[in-house]
């Protein structure tokens, strides 16, 4: 086996390294759940995954904790790199939350409000558009009406 040559080795650059942020698309009814951020913001509820946590664990986990119910963890629904502040990057990774018919959501102190809006205002609202392009895509897969 061939080693590789200490040239090679110094002209690499180390892989970028950003914090992970797990994201849950939860329907309650017909009505997309979201929260408030402090730069107000929409966003769908999760959080940080913490070392050696898996994705679908610590969503569940970061629903609980934000929302105050549990739920099941479905489908990845997409990921991509969101520029949070400049020179602050956050890996969004989307997963599909089963679809609750009725909720009591509670607010938890991470967020100024919690909202559940219609499908078809989703557009209208301050959000990231990889949020807009996962909910779509939920809704779609759950055969919500549009």
């Amino acid at each position: 086996m061939e080693q590789a040559s200490s040239a090679s080795v110094e002209t690499r650059r180390p892989g970028p390294v950003w914090p992970v942020s797990v994201k849950g698309v939860l329907f309650v009814g017909n009505e997309i759940v979201l929260l408030q951020n402090e730069r107000d913001e929409w966003e769908l509820p999760g959080g940080r995954l913490e070392p050696g946590e898996e994705p679908d664990l610590c969503l569940a986990r970061e629903i609980s904790e934000e929302l105050g119910i549990d739920v099941t963890v479905g489908d990845l629904l997409d990921c991509w790199r969101y520029p949070v502040l400049p020179g602050k990057e956050v890996l969004i990774i989307t997963f599909g939350v089963q679809s609750l018919p009725s909720a009591d959501l509670r607010l938890s102190h991470e967020h100024k409000e919690l909202g559940r809006f219609p499908l078809d205002q989703v557009d209208g609202l301050r959000m990231p558009e990889g949020y807009r392009r996962s909910i779509r895509d939920w809704a779609r897969r759950l055969a919500l009406p549009a």
